[in-house]
């Protein structure tokens, strides 16, 4: 009896150990890593499938999380927002929204440029690129709430920092899985943000669409409850 339980225990120690140790090599190390070595990283991230799932979103939901403390805790030097009036839903938004049309449109523009990277590899590949600016967003939050006026410069030194080391990888790893050149990497960017704009207008279109077609309905509506009911 004695020895199950013993059992059971180093069991489930190995467990927490195992899962920590994926946390480190996977989340921290292996991410770090391409950013250092992007191109050999990236590499290792789509020919031996280093790249996962789970760590991808696990980075989308921590950089939600960290833009919304962003919202709610930076100093007030530089945040004029009214804390009462933050949406989460609209903050996650700002993420979430721009990553998945980025994916599609990049995914939609490298298939006429014979680009290999499929759009699961895109979608990982910039949910790791956000490896550098969750911990830019995260001291910058603290450096908000210690600084002077004068010294606003700081912070957005920090964040500028940080955006350009996700844009570095994000470039990177488009070399990488697409399999590209320099100069085909820079045509297929061009290619994704003329894509970007056509999903942009295309879903503006679909919105004033559907604002219409609501409002006919709507107005139906209001007619047979004003005549009959």
């Amino acid at each position: 009896m004695n020895e199950t339980v013993a059992v059971e225990k180093k069991s489930f120690g190995e467990r927490v150990k195992s899962f920590f140790r994926f946390v480190y090599e996977e989340g921290i190390k292996f991410p770090a890593y391409i950013l250092v070595h992007p191109i050999k990283g990236f590499d290792i991230f789509k020919r031996e499938k280093r790249g996962k799932m789970s760590i991808a979103i696990a980075f989308l939901l921590i950089l939600c999380f960290v833009q919304i403390l962003e919202a709610q805790y930076s100093g007030y030097i530089v945040n004029p927002r009214n804390v009462n009036e933050i949406n989460s839903a609209m903050e996650i938004s700002y993420i979430v929204v721009p990553l998945l049309v980025f994916t599609v449109a990049n995914w939609s523009a490298t298939s006429f440029l014979d680009g290999k990277g499929k759009m699961n590899e895109i979608f990982m590949m910039v949910c790791y690129s956000f490896f550098p600016l969750i911990f830019a967003k995260v001291f910058g939050i603290i450096v908000s709430n210690v600084i002077y006026q004068a010294e606003t410069g700081l912070y957005v030194l920090v964040l500028g920092f940080g955006s350009f080391l996700m844009l570095y990888m994000v470039f990177f790893g488009l070399i990488s899985i697409h399999e590209y050149g320099l100069l085909r990497c820079l045509a297929s960017l061009l290619l994704t943000l003329l894509a970007v704009l056509i999903i942009a207008f295309t879903a503006v279109l679909a919105y004033d669409l559907f604002q219409k077609i609501y409002g006919f309905v709507y107005t139906i509506y209001r007619e047979i409850t004003l005549r009959y009911i």
